[in-house]
């Protein structure tokens, strides 16, 4: 039970810290000064979240995101966000490369080359098969969460600041900041419903992810006030954190950084050569590339300009569904096992 427990809450965290999240450029998009409240109740409303999606899925046994979507909004608006979806995967994929390659230009590799450089090995991924991906996932993903907490552990002890509990005028950010992370939710958790031994797995994983996820990403944003400053001249707010770290460190960062960027960027690949895989179209390498060739002239915007442009729309236009998940429960009530 604990142990399938932890396995969703990796699952979980690895569908949320991406290119966006792991860079801090998505958490000051969205959070910043006054931003406490908010990220607790994010949290909350993120655990809520997890166990409504696992519910249906659980209940339904499902293997993919549609019938939970109709489960949950209907299938008129269901359809819509199957639309959503598409475009979601693809613009937020764009994102990831973009990240790449501002993650690797910091290091003086040319920023196109460093998006050839990613492009060519999702690819390759899709040429050699996605066992090597999926069993990487698992191992990449607590180095993550460890490296990123404690750095930023780290500079909070030595930069210590004042958090203001009595101005918190920003809780709002907590319903669109779990908007905007809403669909690759449901995209991943629907795919579970089969595997999903018991109600007390479900328990464990969305308690534990957004306890885990809350935590993270407070002692991020606190991080990331006390750089604020200089936040206008990084393309990657996590090297303002780092600035003053050991060289070898800000290496190791930008593995980790760069790994979390392609294990995401390839999901999203992933989504897309799954949802328009044909009979006529056996090789899914080739829609790889063709997806990427299609994304590429995207990138010319910027990391920062497209997370700044497309994710708070995305917050916005999802507040729909996640008010749909969190009135589920009442709307609903699940069927005893």
């Amino acid at each position: 039970m604990w142990r399938a427990g932890c396995k969703w809450i990796f699952l979980i965290m690895g569908t949320m810290i991406g290119a966006g999240y792991a860079s801090g450029r998505e958490l000051w998009q969205f959070f910043g000064e006054e931003s406490g409240l908010a990220i607790f109740l994010f949290s909350i409303i993120f655990a809520i979240s997890c166990n409504v999606i696992m519910q249906i899925s659980y209940r339904y046994r499902t293997n993919q995101f549609y019938p939970v979507l109709i489960e949950l909004i209907g299938k008129r608006w269901a359809a819509a966000y199957d639309v959503l979806i598409v475009f979601y995967l693809f613009t937020t994929t764009v994102i990831m490369i973009a990240g790449g390659g501002a993650t690797l230009e910091m290091w003086h590799v040319p920023y196109w080359w460093g998006i050839g450089a990613l492009s060519a090995l999702i690819v390759f991924v899709f040429s050699r098969g996605l066992n090597g991906l999926l069993s990487i996932n698992s191992f990449v993903m607590p180095i993550l969460m460890i490296g990123l907490a404690g750095v930023l552990l780290t500079f909070i002890l030595r930069h210590p600041g004042a958090n203001d509990w009595h101005l918190q005028h920003n809780w709002p950010a907590a319903f669109t900041f779990t908007a905007l992370n809403i669909l690759p939710l449901v995209a991943v958790l629907s795919t579970i419903g089969k595997e999903i031994k018991s109600k007390k797995e479900i328990y464990i994983a969305s308690v534990g992810s957004g306890f885990l996820l809350g935590g993270l990403s407070f002692i991020y944003n606190e991080s990331l006030i006390q750089v604020s400053g200089l936040l206008s001249s990084y393309e990657i707010p996590l090297f303002a954190i780092l600035k003053d770290f050991p060289y070898i460190m800000l290496f190791l960062m930008s593995i980790v950084l760069l790994i979390a960027i392609y294990t995401t960027a390839v999901s999203g690949i992933l989504g897309l050569t799954a949802r328009f895989h044909t009979e006529k179209v056996q090789s899914l390498w080739k829609l790889a590339a063709c997806w990427l060739l299609l994304m590429i002239p995207f990138t010319k915007l910027g990391f920062s300009t497209l997370i700044a442009v497309l994710y708070p729309m995305y917050g916005i236009v999802n507040l729909f569904l996640v008010t749909a998940v969190l009135l589920y429960p009442f709307r609903n009530r699940y069927k005893s096992s």
